[in-house]
């Protein structure tokens, strides 16, 4: 008997067990619940969008490196294309950025101009190519030519050699709109609404040492079960 009452009262320093089956069973009797939930989600991001965001317009202009004599070797080319990163440095840079914002007139300081502006260089050619992306089109479009033109500059003055060749000035009918739309979402506001519950309701039953059933008497106290007695519901 007192063996029986250690083994009773003896905490159990198991690991937890996670029931599979037992999980999706929860799930799906709740189903009501999770699609609350979905919706409740889908409402809030889908207002967010209507209401709170603004549009989104991104503008991009492109530079193409390289030695601009008639006669270009392979050693020109390599050195084009390790230069090409620095280029792009240059063109983010704090000098630059400033001379931008007081050319433009623009109510930034360079931070945050600094996260409007991504330069990217494409994989395996000498292109840097400039996107800019803020909440108004001829901004936009501004911004990307004035760094592509001060850039030029800038590169020119500190490294010395010939000036990048200009591929592409932004113009505004190749401005593109990039705000999420509203089917995105409210995809995203249901699925989080749905994965936001359906923790809730895991941990919750994962924390419920309730004994339930026959087996989990088993499971938890590993004794074998004498008698049971029905219950039956009016």
């Amino acid at each position: 008997m007192e063996n029986l009452q250690e083994q009773v009262m003896k905490p159990q320093d198991e690991e937890i067990e996670i029931d599979l089956k037992e999980i999706f069973f929860l799930l799906l009797h709740s189903w009501k619940m999770i699609f609350m939930a979905m919706l409740a989600g889908a409402v809030l991001l889908g207002g967010y969008h209507t209401f709170l965001l603004g549009p989104s317009y991104r503008a991009d202009a492109e530079l193409y490196i390289t030695n601009t004599d008639s006669v270009v070797t392979f050693s020109d080319l390599q050195l084009s294309s390790a230069l090409t990163d620095d280029y792009a440095q240059i063109i983010k840079s704090r000098t630059v950025l400033n001379r931008v914002i007081e050319q433009l007139g623009l109510e930034l300081d360079y931070r945050q101009l600094q996260g409007l502006v991504e330069v990217e260089n494409p994989d395996s050619t000498h292109i840097i190519q400039i996107n800019v992306t803020c909440d108004d089109l001829e901004m936009s479009r501004n911004i990307a030519n004035a760094l592509l033109n001060i850039g030029i500059e800038q590169i020119y003055q500190i490294i010395g050699s010939s000036e990048p060749t200009i591929i592409d000035y932004s113009k505004a009918e190749a401005v593109e709109d990039v705000t999420p739309s509203l089917l995105k979402y409210l995809m995203i506001g249901a699925l989080l609404g749905a994965f936001a519950i359906s923790a809730v309701l895991i941990v919750r039953m994962m924390m419920n040492t309730t004994i339930k059933s026959e087996d989990d008497i088993s499971r938890y106290l590993q004794l074998p079960v004498l008698a049971a007695v029905p219950y039956y519901k009016k």
